[in-house]
């Protein structure tokens, strides 16, 4: 039998500027009764200590263009355009997310934290749902500050110390393959893009400290390939056992998709991963990145 985690105390606020709805015990929340487009200040701020609260929300009957997705994201700090997807015409920090009907693979199938690579990662991911499956397409989020606080003392105290090497094209991937070559061999769905200048392997403390909420958080996820330090022989049992522990059941919830949610999230203190089991429909969304600050 798992053993739920013991949470740190979190002081929970009550907000009556909008209707709110956990998703689930571990993390998550949707809001109702909000247009992001007329938000005055004192709202922004409750959706603010809302997501840190929540981890992840999800705000339902939204109308948003490229332009006020971007101006709604800007709220929350800079805009940081992805290391390697291609963006859509005329918005460089916005990327597509799109599976088809007739292709069978899909983009973000593991858990993962985004930008987990880059020296800065973004604080925040905001996707918009342009089009959407009649079922299935969720997406599954795992609390990490439940990972780390379900560990042993032992544990945590030997993971201290420790730093994760995390790649954003290894080909260490299933497949085998790098990002460019799933693209090439039709297993991507995504449009690549060469990174250029921009650091797309980073070392980041395996314990997290939260730099808004002070908790901490067990930072692995599928772009941490090896222990900084270690072999990949030695690295890989702890690194399994890590990502299989952040992703346990008790730490997660599961988000239904609605053509005109918007859904933002801490990857600071959270996994997630988007499943594939609408074979047969169309999937499209907008990605921005939030940039954030090198993990301590």
């Amino acid at each position: 039998m798992a053993e739920v985690a013991k949470s740190q105390p979190v002081k929970v606020r009550e907000y009556n500027r909008f209707k709110i709805t956990p998703i689930a015990g571990a993390l998550g929340a949707e809001i109702h009764g909000i247009d992001v487009n007329n938000l005055d200040d004192e709202t922004f701020d409750d959706i603010h200590s809302a997501w840190l609260q929540y981890q992840v929300l999800a705000i339902r009957d939204q109308d948003v263009t490229p332009d006020q997705q971007k101006e709604f994201g800007r709220r929350f700090g800079d805009l940081q355009p992805h290391a390697f997807n291609a963006p859509i015409d005329g918005h460089p920090e916005i990327t597509e997310i799109f599976k088809d009907k007739h292709e069978t693979a899909n983009n973000g199938g593991r858990w993962h934290t985004d930008q987990h690579y880059r020296t800065e990662p973004a604080k925040m991911t905001m996707l918009f749902a342009h089009e959407m499956p009649p079922h299935g397409g969720d997406t599954c989020f795992a609390n990490t500050y439940l990972g780390y606080e379900s560990l042993s003392d032992g544990m945590k105290e030997m993971l201290g110390g420790l730093k994760g090497v995390n790649n954003g094209d290894s080909k260490k991937h299933p497949s085998g393959l790098t990002r460019m070559q799933r693209q090439n061999a039709g297993i991507s769905t995504m449009e690549q893009k060469d990174p250029g200048d921009e650091v797309t392997i980073s070392e980041h403390p395996i314990i997290r400290t939260h730099p808004e909420t002070g908790r901490k958080a067990l930072y692995v996820g599928s772009h941490t390939e090896r222990i900084a330090g270690w072999t990949d022989a030695e690295s890989e049992p702890l690194l399994t056992y890590l990502k299989t522990h952040n992703g346990q059941l008790h730490h997660t919830c599961r988000l239904q998709w609605e053509v005109g949610t918007i859904t933002m999230w801490d990857n600071r203190c959270c996994l997630h991963l988007a499943l594939n089991d609408y074979h047969g429909y169309r999937r499209r969304v907008h990605k921005l990145l939030i940039k954030g600050d090198k993990p301590f």
